[in-house]
Formats: C-alpha cells, structure tokens, sequence
C-alpha cells in the first residue's frame, strides 16, 4: 500500500467518525449555522469516499468533461468550505447588532 492510499484511508477512517458525531449534532440543534457546519463535514466526507473511489478504480475520473479537470473533482474538495463559509455569514448575520 503506498503511503497516499495510506494517508487517505486515515483521512477516511477520520471522517467517518466526525460526520457520525455531525449527525448526532444535527439531530438535537436546529440552528442554521450548525447545520450548516454538519452538511459542509458530510461533504468533506464524500470528497475523501470519492478520491478513494477513484483510487481503487471503482469510479473513472472524466477529465474530458472540463478541459483536463474532472467536475467532481472540482466541486467536492471545494464544497465543504463552501458550506463552512455561509454557516460563518450566517453567524455574522445572527449576530450583528440591530439599530
């Protein structure tokens, strides 16, 4: 096993546990912001379940698609941050004082 399979299987093994712990989160706060943060780690785990997809050859990487990037793997490392970010506007738009 080489040593990147190795550091994404640890990544993987890593996120499991965190998206579990985020749905536990999910199911007893109700909060914008916070779901928000669980569906960002949610997508940051189906980022590292695709990269080991792709990996082991169980999903073809169509780079054809977009000129030499494949879309999903595009989108997938940056959809976290994406969801990350509007839970942090959310917060900032909660808290801004009114007047």
């Amino acid at each position: 096993m080489s040593a990147g399979i190795a550091a994404l299987a640890v990544r993987f093994v890593v996120m499991a546990v965190a998206s579990f712990l985020a749905i536990i989160v999910w199911s007893r706060i109700r909060d914008v912001a916070w779901m928000l943060i669980v569906v960002g780690i949610i997508a940051g785990y189906a980022d590292i379940l695709y990269s080991l997809l792709v990996e082991f050859g169980f999903v073809p990487e169509l780079d054809q698609a977009t000129g030499g990037i494949g879309l999903l793997a595009f989108v997938f490392p940056n959809l976290p941050w994406i969801f990350f970010s509007f839970a942090f506007i959310s917060i900032i738009h909660k808290r801004r004082p009114r007047g």
